[in-house]
């Protein structure tokens, strides 16, 4: 599908007089500068005020006190999970897909749209212009959960990618999902292929993507997965699953399949540039090496990694090696703050733990995996990911002239290091998503309202089965 044309492109947004952290290839940055946004497009990004004479311009923001970066791009997510946020607290992760996969199996189409709806904001109101939703429960008679979740990101105004998930082994195949839980190979298939015919926009400026997503080694068969890169292949999409998340995973592909996570994976077809992988906690050399060979992308939840005592990913040897790496919010059952913004600080302070110490990540390369690292990992570098002319219009103005930042010197500093930021503006495709701070695509308090009914509605139907 080409592009097409916006009709807006003759009509300017011009935000001057403030920082800017470009994240193109160079990190240029003004520390007082414009963009010029034309429509869907970044028009032009430099240094002092906007070029005179400009045509068109239906709005001027002075952006004193604040920095302009790119939208964030969240990489992995499970949106259902946040009707089931603060459960199964103290669980590793097969522990607590164990304890949980009962209850999310018993989702409907109402529940899904409003988790959906939950989700989003939350990202949405933080930053992030790119969301994605790893959404693998599928239970019979459901309703349609896909158009539920693709309709909540589309009625909030956000950038998407559904990664539609499955699942078809189960605990009587050997996997850890309930018997009820899951799909037959042919219906996850044939499921999967109808969502990329009623939904994948390949075009340029697309505000929905679809990826083929089989949930994880121990709960999908390996024809899925064989099967599933060949349809992703054969309809051009991206493919999406889980991957050396945990030393439970590596024990059971060794134990079943004779080979650690990421020899069965390319033993598959699963290892490539169009394949990105959620958490690799557990990756030695040899591991990082296949996924810099292949270009294989990786999806870092620090947050999510940390609550389910999973481990410290090795993202510093990831990107010394030249692997694409963006982040994750992860499940809000897993991550139950539900933000991106926050996980620049906590994917900088976690690796610091690691072998690197101090010199595993600094500010720059944090906000750098928050957006054009999560763009590359999405198949959409060209597209998103920084502030260039040309580029979709998705960019956000982040306040640091408060308590909060007002001391810190760099502002990208003061972005990463300090305290959650407030966000004056963010542009999806050109078009206002957040206002001084609140949604205004959607409203938020009835948004609580409704996803607080529905888990309340899930933990009956749950508690009754």
């Amino acid at each position: 599908m080409a592009a097409s044309a916006d009709p807006r492109a003759t009509e300017r947004i011009v935000i001057e007089n403030c920082s800017i952290a470009t994240v193109d290839a160079h990190d240029t940055e003004y520390a007082s500068g414009h963009v010029v946004v034309a429509g869907n497009r970044i028009e032009s990004v430099g240094a002092g005020s906007a070029p005179d004479g400009l045509a068109g311009v239906v709005r001027r923001v002075d952006g004193t006190g604040h920095l302009v970066t790119p939208g964030l791009v969240n990489t992995h997510h499970h949106f259902y999970q946040w009707i089931t946020r603060g459960l199964a607290t103290d669980h590793n992760l097969f522990d607590w897909l164990v304890a949980l996969y009962p209850t999310w199996a018993r989702i409907d189409e109402p529940m899904a749209r409003a988790a959906a709806q939950g989700s989003l904001a939350m990202m949405a109101r933080g930053g992030v212009t790119t969301a994605m939703d790893h959404h693998y429960v599928y239970p019979r008679g459901s309703g349609d959960l896909s158009g539920a979740i693709i309709g909540a990101a589309r009625d909030m105004g956000i950038r998407f990618t559904l990664a539609r998930g499955s699942m078809d082994r189960s605990e009587k195949d050997g996997g850890l999902p309930p018997d009820f839980a899951v799909e037959t190979l042919d219906g996850a298939l044939a499921a999967t292929e109808a969502t990329i015919d009623a939904h994948h926009d390949a075009s340029s400026d697309a505000m929905t993507r679809i990826a083929v997503a089989p949930c994880s080694p121990f709960s999908v068969s390996t024809e899925l997965l064989r099967q599933g890169a060949e349809l992703a292949r054969r309809r051009g999409v991206r493919l999406h699953t889980h991957g050396s998340e945990t030393v439970e995973e590596e024990q059971f592909c060794k134990e079943l399949f004779g080979m650690g996570p990421t020899d069965y994976f390319e033993s598959t077809g699963w290892l490539g540039d169009d394949v990105w992988m959620a958490h690799c906690v557990h990756m030695n050399d040899s591991d990082i090496a296949a996924f810099a060979r292949t270009g294989t992308g990786v999806a870092h939840c620090p947050s999510s990694n940390a609550r389910l005592a999973a481990g410290i990913a090795r993202v510093p040897d990831m990107l010394a090696a030249g692997v694409p790496v963006g982040l994750g919010v992860d499940g809000t059952a897993s991550n139950e703050s539900g933000e991106l913004h926050t996980e620049l600080r906590n994917a900088l302070l976690i690796n610091r733990l690691g072998a690197r110490r101090e010199k595993a990540l600094n500010a720059r390369q944090a906000l750098r995996l928050g957006t054009y690292g999560g763009a590359q990992v999405l198949g959409r570098a060209g597209e998103i990911g920084s502030l260039e002319a040309g580029k979709l219009a998705d960019l956000v103005l982040w306040k640091l002239d408060t308590l909060a930042h007002a001391s810190i010197a760099d502002p990208v500093t003061a972005l990463v290091f300090g305290a959650a930021a407030p966000v004056t503006l963010s542009l999806v495709n050109g078009r206002p998503v957040v206002e001084d701070n609140h949604l205004i695509t959607v409203d938020e308090d009835a948004i609580a309202r409704a996803t607080r009914d529905e888990a309340r509605r899930l933990a009956t139907i749950a508690a009754g089965a």
